[in-house]
C-alpha cells in the first residue's frame, strides 16, 4: 500500500545547495517542482525506517497516547503525514549507581518502557501500528498499511548483573542494545570518558563480554553509538555478528565524541555493520549549532521564566537525578512549540543546522565506507531534530534532499532502512546458528 503523505507538512528545501552524484546528463535539468515530485514518488515507494525515537511512558496511556497530536516529535499522525513507516522506540535508562539498588531501579524503568510500547501496539492502536521482530515483519506490516514499531535499548545498565536479562529483553522485542550511555556502565566504558581521559574498564568489562555473547545468541544487534572507541574496538573483536551505530554521524565533519572517526567507520565497514546518521544539531555542525542555540537560549530563558521554570542547558539537564531530569524534559517538550513559534517570527538569527548539513554527513559516510553501510536516524524526543526534519511529519524532506544530491531510488531504499534490515537479518542468522549449536 502506498503511503499517504501530507504535502502541506513539508518544508521544501529549495535553497539548499545541490551536489550531483549520479544524476544523468540531460539537456534540460529538472525544475525544483519536478525534483520534488520525483522525490515524493520515491518516498511513497520505499520503506522509511528511523532507528532512534525516544519515548516517555506518560504518552502511552489510555487517555494520552500516540494516536493523538501531542507535542512530541513522533506520533502516529505525524508518521502518517510525513511518510515515516518504521519507528524504533527506545527503552532508555539514564546511568546511575553501579549497585543493587541502581540496577533494580534501572530494570523497573526498562520494563515500564517495554510495556508502554506493547500497550500502544496491542491495546491502544493495534489497527494502526504493529510491533516487528524481523525484517519480514517490517515488510508485511508496512504492506498492510500499518505503521511499524521496533524496539531498541539505549544503555545496558538495566541488565544489572544478570545476563539472563538479555533473553528477557529479546523476548520482549528488543532488537538492539548499547552497552552504555552517558557514563560508564557495568558493561563497558562510555564515550563521555574521553573528556577527562577517565575510564572504568578500559573498554568492555568481563561481564560485558558475557553480555555480548548473549546478544549474539539471542539476536540483539550491538549498538556502538554511546560506548567509547576502545569499547567499540573490543565489541568488534568479540562479536560474531555485524554491529550498528544506531544514532551517530561523522567525526571528520563534526568533532564530537558521539560521532565516529574515520578509523572507527572503517572498522564498522570491515565488520559489515551500518552507521545510522543522526539528525542531531550539535553532532552535525557544532559551530552553527552553538551560534543558533545561544540566540534561541536567550528567548527560551524568557519563556521559561514566564512559566515559572529556570532554564537549564543540556549539560545541566543531563546532570540532574533521573526523576528530576525526566520532569525537566517533560517541561522542555511542552515549551518547545512556544519557542519555535516565537523564533519563527524573529529575523536576524544565526542560520540553523538543517537537512543540508545532515545529508552532508550521509555524503561523507557513503564516500568513505560505501552505500551499503549507511542509514538514517533522528533521535526525536531525545534531543534530535533539525530545520527541515524537526518531527516525523517532515520526514519526506530528507528524501527530497537525497534526490537533490543525485541518489538513486535503490540507494535511497538502502539508506532509509535496507542496510539496517540486512544487518538485522545477519544478526538473527548468527543467533539461529548459536542456538542450534
Amino acid at each position: 500500500m502506498l503511503k499517504k503523505i501530507t504535502l502541506g507538512s513539508l518544508l521544501l528545501l529549495a535553497v539548499v545547495a545541490c551536489k550531483t552524484k549520479e544524476e544523468p546528463i540531460t539537456d534540460k535539468p529538472m525544475t525544483d517542482e519536478q525534483l520534488v515530485a520525483k522525490a515524493m514518488a520515491i518516498h511513497e515507494r520505499v520503506i522509511t525506517l528511523d532507528t532512534h525515537c525516544d519515548i516517555s511512558v506518560a504518552n502511552f496511556t489510555d487517555s494520552i497516547n500516540y494516536t493523538q497530536e501531542l507535542n512530541t516529535q513522533v506520533t502516529l499522525p505525524k508518521m502518517k503525514a510525513g511518510g515515516l513507516d518504521v519507528a524504533w522506540f527506545i527503552v532508555y535508562t539514564g546511568q546511575d549507581s553501579l549497585n543493587t539498588g541502581g540496577y533494580e531501579r534501572a530494570y523497573k524503568n526498562a520494563i515500564s518502557k517495554f510495556d508502554a510500547i506493547h500497550k500502544l501496539c496491542e491495546e491502544i492502536a493495534p489497527d494502526q501500528i504493529e510491533l516487528a521482530l524481523t525484517s519480514d515483519d517490517v515488510r508485511r506490516i508496512s504492506a498492510s498499511g500499518k505503521k511499524v514499531a521496533m524496539i531498541g535499548i539505549e544503555n545496558g545498565y538495566p541488565v544489572g548483573l544478570d545476563i539472563g536479562n538479555i533473553k528477557k529483553f529479546a523476548d520482549l522485542g528488543g532488537r538492539y542494545m548499547s552497552l552504555s550511555h552517558n557514563g560508564h556502565s557495568q558493561l563497558c566504558d562510555s564515550n563521555t570518558g574521553e573528556a577527562d581521559d577517565d575510564w572504568l574498564h578500559d573498554g568492555v568489562s568481563d561481564l560485558g563480554k558475557e553480555v555480548i555473547a548473549e546478544m549474539n545468541k539471542w539476536g540483539i544487534m550491538i549498538d556502538v553509538s554511546h560506548p567509547s572507541k576502545k569499547s567499540m574496538k573490543d565489541m568488534i573483536a568479540l562479536t560474531k555478528a555485524p554491529i550498528i551505530a544506531s544514532h551517530s554521524s561523522a567525526r571528520a565533519l563534526c568533532d564530537h565524541s558521539r560521532n565516529l572517526d574515520d578509523e572507527q567507520l572503517l572498522w564498522l565497514k570491515q565488520n559489515g555493520g551500518v552507521v545510522q546518521t543522526v539528525a542531531f544539531k550539535s553532532y552535525l555542525n557544532t559551530e552553527k549549532d552553538k551560534a543558533r542555540q545561544a540566540a534561541e537560549s536567550e528567548v527560551a530563558k524568557v519563556i521559561a521564566d514566564s512559566m515559572g521554570v529556570k532554564w537549564l542547558e543540556r549539560k545541566e539537564v543531563m546532570a540532574l537525578p533521573s526523576v528530576e531530569r525526566s520532569a525537566y524534559i517533560e517541561f522542555y517538550i511542552s515549551m518547545m512549540p512556544i519557542l519555535k513559534e516565537k523564533v519563527a517570527t524573529m529575523t536576524g538569527l544565526p542560520e540553523a543546522v538543517n537537512v543540508g548539513d545532515f545529508v552532508d554527513h550521509i555524503d561523507y559516510l557513503v564516500d568513505l565506507i560505501g552505500i551499503d553501510h549507511v542509514g538514517i536516524s533522528s533521535d526525536f524526543d531525545g534531543g534530535g531534530g533539525i530545520e527541515g526534519w524537526d518531527n516525523a511529519a517532515e520526514t519526506a524532506n530528507v528524501t527530497i534532499e537525497l534526490v537533490r544530491r543525485g541518489y538513486t531510488e535503490d540507494q535511497i531504499t538502502q539508506l532509509w532502512g535496507g542496510n539496517l534490515l540486512r544487518v538485522l537479518d545477519e544478526v538473527q542468522e548468527v543467533a539461529k546458528t548459536l542456538q542450534a549449536g
